[in-house]
């Protein structure tokens, strides 16, 4: 283990911090071509397509986070046959994952139109669209493993190069299809099928020396029982936290639209805001998982230490700065966003909790790292239990005293909670980097 320092959180967090800063731009651009054809069909289609694979996408989110702690432990305890069989059993995971979701398309589709059912027209260029990207789908999930080794490893500025190739692929192959070759919904969806597939095969020559001297050893580890069961534990308790999490923000947004629809519009546009706290963030949390792992694989009581603390510096630093540029220039970035003078009175009636979210939830965010880092899925899991639970009685009692305020003021209890469960068990943190 070499030295904690301020310089090298930066070097693991701002590339991620850049790398986060693209997704949002391919969703503009896809937006954006698709719309030059000026038929609001095509345009729905697009967006109903997305979203669909997106929320499939998303269940084997807990593929990154569970090879990040792993592949860091196993960096830390200098094991390098463990290091790429964490990477191997994740890659097979996220292949079968994918071929399987390939497999499943009829249905899975189907189940989708059926809860979000739209016109014939929508629904027909969507599953044109649907049919096209699912062959992406055992590349899309087995990317979830190859960016949470590289993570774990601190390859920060590899994550950053496959997000600059993927998304600037993405987007100049949809003009040229869209806009040049007119193939109008298709081309977007093999323009992101050809990205998807050709960022596969830059993650693998980014983690290239998986494959090296040490592959023989790390696949003779393919099968150890202690190593898989440790996978597939964390990954489901990872699952479980973040579908709990999920519902929470769900329940947010349906319990906002009891309050009409101009406060709804106005909850979506304070949404964005979190979106910027979550992107801008990441990057330190990621550091945690990294930093924080390999010192616990290295047995590195005081490096566990400093990593947490480092870490956990920079992002109150963060939170602190994004809610001073929220308080100073929030209602102009809410002008961006609508142009509704309802939506914008109602938005800026709200935005002061937005201000305090970065500084109440930034230490529940950064913690996240540090456990997973540390592997300990299980104590992540329970403490979101009971996170979602005080978050529903604080929903119970504020949301018929304040309104929306109440509806709000409850976001952030969850937020609190979170931090302060993680806090009473981070000790268990320094006992784990302590054991010999």
């Amino acid at each position: 283990m070499t030295d904690i320092t301020h310089g090298r959180v930066l070097r693991i967090a701002g590339p991620i911090v850049l790398a986060n800063a693209t997704v949002p731009l391919l969703g503009a651009v896809d937006t954006a071509v698709i719309g030059q054809l000026g038929d609001p069909a095509s345009l729905g289609a697009v967006g109903i397509g997305a979203v669909i694979l997106a929320t499939l996408y998303w269940a084997f989110g807990f593929l990154r986070m569970s090879t990040s702690g792993l592949a860091a432990q196993a960096q830390g305890a200098g094991d390098m046959a463990e290091r790429s069989a964490v990477l191997f059993r994740a890659l097979i995971i996220g292949g079968v994952a994918g071929l399987a979701l390939v497999a499943a398309q009829v249905g899975l589709f189907a189940g989708a139109f059926w809860l979000a059912p739209a016109s014939p027209q929508v629904e027909g260029l969507a599953a044109d669209y649907l049919a096209i990207r699912i062959w992406g789908a055992p590349a899309t999930v087995a990317l979830y493993a190859l960016t949470g080794w590289l993570v774990g490893l601190e390859r920060t500025r590899g994550v950053l190069i496959l997000q600059l190739w993927q998304n600037g692929l993405n987007i100049g192959l949809d003009v040229w299809f869209v806009l040049g070759l007119g193939w109008g919904v298709p081309g977007v969806a093999y323009a992101t099928l050809i990205a998807e597939w050709t960022g596969l095969l830059l993650a693998l020559w980014l983690a290239r020396d998986a494959f090296g001297p040490a592959l023989r050893s790390g696949l003779e580890r393919l099968g150890n029982r202690l190593a898989i069961r440790r996978m597939f534990t964390a990954s489901r308790d990872i699952m479980g936290r973040t579908v709990l999490l999920q519902l929470s923000f769900t329940s947010f947004v349906f319990l906002g639209a009891r309050f009409g629809d101009v406060t709804l519009a106005a909850n979506q546009v304070l949404m964005q805001f979190l979106e910027i706290t979550a992107f801008a963030l990441d990057g330190f949390a990621f550091a945690a998982e990294a930093l924080v792992g390999q010192a616990i694989g290295a047995k590195a009581r005081g490096q566990t230490r400093a990593a947490a603390r480092v870490c956990m510096q920079w992002g109150i630093g963060g939170a602190a700065g994004l809610a001073l540029v929220f308080a100073l220039t929030g209602p102009a970035i809410i002008d961006l966003m609508t142009t509704s003078p309802e939506v914008r009175e109602a938005a800026r009636a709200y935005l002061p909790w937005l201000v305090a979210a970065p500084l109440i939830g930034v230490a529940a965010w950064i913690y996240d790292g540090i456990f997973i880092g540390a592997m300990l899925t299980g104590d992540m899991l329970r403490a979101m239990l009971l996170s979602v639970a005080v978050y529903a009685v604080a929903l119970a009692v504020l949301v018929p005293l304040g309104g929306n305020h109440g509806l709000w003021a409850g976001l952030m209890v969850l937020n609190g909670v979170r931090t302060f469960t993680l806090w009473r068990r981070h000790p268990k943190v320094l006992a784990l980097a302590a054991q010999a």
